[in-house]
């Protein structure tokens, strides 16, 4: 059974933006942004309240701005994704997960060293030059349930 309901067109945006947010980090890149994105769709928590589809997750605004840089930017979009992607995107959906994203709901590079907070909340690891942050348990406790 899949970790969220999705359909085709979830498949595709989610890849183009695993794509637009890791292509440079690999496969593994993008399937740990993706699987940030499935966790803020199931955490119903903190900043990731009442998202109920992949596009929430992906336009969502906060403080006034898109929380995904890719789409703040506008490349969400620069290329379709492609069948590689798209199964990457499929098995994110599906049942992947794996540290550092494991329980991640925020990403970043700093160009810099991970700090060890970031909006409060605990660096979880670093993958190349993303830092990945999970919420702690008393303040989000849905996402480490499933």
């Amino acid at each position: 059974m899949a970790r969220v309901k999705y359909n085709d067109s979830d498949i595709d945006l989610m890849a183009r933006m695993m794509r637009a947010e890791a292509e440079g980090e690999g496969k593994l890149g993008m399937l740990m942004v993706g699987n940030v994105i499935v966790n803020r769709l199931k955490a119903n928590c903190l900043d990731f309240v009442d998202l109920r589809s992949i596009p929430d997750v992906i336009y969502q605004v906060q403080g006034g701005n898109y929380s995904f840089e890719a789409v703040q930017k506008g490349n969400v979009f620069y290329n379709r994704a492609r069948e590689s992607e798209k199964r990457l995107a499929k098995q994110t959906l599906d049942y992947w997960r794996e540290h550092p994203s494991k329980y991640a709901l925020w990403y970043f590079n700093p160009y810099a060293p991970c700090p060890p907070t970031w909006y409060d909340q605990p660096f979880a690891g670093q993958f190349k030059q993303h830092c990945y942050y999970e919420p702690q348990a008393d303040t989000c406790e849905s996402v480490y349930i499933w």
